[in-house]
């Protein structure tokens, strides 16, 4: 067991009611951009072209081949702006504040256009029901500064806990990455297995991608802000394909518990950022809900897993 540094008062405190409005208009936003690396990106296994990264400021594209050049893009959200980045040009900037999807949409545009980056993005966001044309949203326009700011600060913290859980694995694995569609950061384990067809179910994404991202069997934990349906950040652990007794398996904290309508266990944001020892607490869910989903697939653990 890996030990932490107990730090949580700087755990931000997550309201959604109140964040609601500014989650909803970012979450577009991040697609916008999203969209942008997936179309300029090569292809890499399990769409993992496509996400964005947590950064000491915000969220990023890391570095995109474009043309014989990199250009990236990242949220600021210590000082509230869009970068816009290329190897062989100034730095561009858009300012992050109260506006439309559809404003922020062709503004972007309008700013990669100045540094040669000339692409079309499949113009709809993907995951979410109704799906708006970002051209034409002009309903999402809220930016609570103060509330994107506590948001990444606590994917920062949840991050950095990530990371550590995911070095101790010496099988595939991802990167701990943001993955735009439902808005959530994540990390996977893979078991080396091929797993069933999927049978899909996300609303407007194609049955393909879906099938394709669960082409191998998983043990997934990740974090959501939440939505309007299910009003409250969590983090969250999944197995795909999932064994009958995997949700009947005891995990860590005690607060944890298990959706038989969802088919993941789930541990409310608030328990962890309220809790003695966030990271732990945190770490605990993440190795047990993983144990949990290993031993009842029958993972050789023994090869996957790191000796400490």
């Amino acid at each position: 067991m890996m030990a932490f540094k107990t730090n949580s008062s700087k755990w931000p405190v997550l309201n959604f009611v109140e964040m609601q409005d500014t989650i909803e208009t970012l979450h577009q936003w991040i697609q916008i951009v999203g969209k942008v690396r997936l179309k300029t990106m090569p292809w890499q296994n399990h769409s993992w072209h496509t996400t964005l990264y947590v950064t000491s400021s915000g969220f990023s594209t890391h570095g995109i081949p474009y043309q014989g050049r990199i250009f990236q893009i990242d949220f600021d959200f210590r000082a509230h702006k869009l970068l816009i980045q290329c190897s062989n040009s100034t730095t561009l900037s858009m300012d992050l504040y109260p506006r439309t999807v559809a404003d922020f949409h062709a503004e972007l545009f309008e700013k990669l256009s100045e540094i040669g980056v000339n692409i079309k993005i499949h113009p709809k966001p993907n995951e979410l029901d109704p799906a708006i044309p970002f051209a034409e949203n002009r309903i999402n326009k809220s930016y609570d500064p103060n509330a994107a700011n506590a948001l990444w600060q606590a994917m920062l913290k949840a991050n950095c806990v990530f990371n550590q859980f995911r070095s101790e694995f010496i099988g595939k694995a991802s990167p701990v990455h943001l993955f735009w569609g439902a808005f959530d950061l994540a990390v996977t384990r893979f078991s080396g297995n091929v797993a069933p067809l999927h049978q899909g179910g996300m609303p407007n994404m194609s049955l393909e991608v879906m099938q394709e991202a669960y082409s191998q069997e998983v043990s997934s934990a990740g974090f959501w802000p939440g939505s309007k349906d299910f009003p409250q950040p969590v983090f969250y652990a999944y197995a795909y394909p999932s064994a009958v007794a995997f949700g009947e398996q005891k995990v860590l904290p005690k607060e944890a518990f298990y959706s038989t309508e969802m088919g993941e266990f789930f541990l409310k944001y608030e328990d962890v950022q309220k809790s003695d020892d966030p990271e732990k607490t945190l770490y605990d869910f993440l190795q047990t809900t993983y144990e949990g989903a290993a031993n009842t697939s029958k993972w050789d653990r023994a090869k996957l897993e790191r000796k400490i």
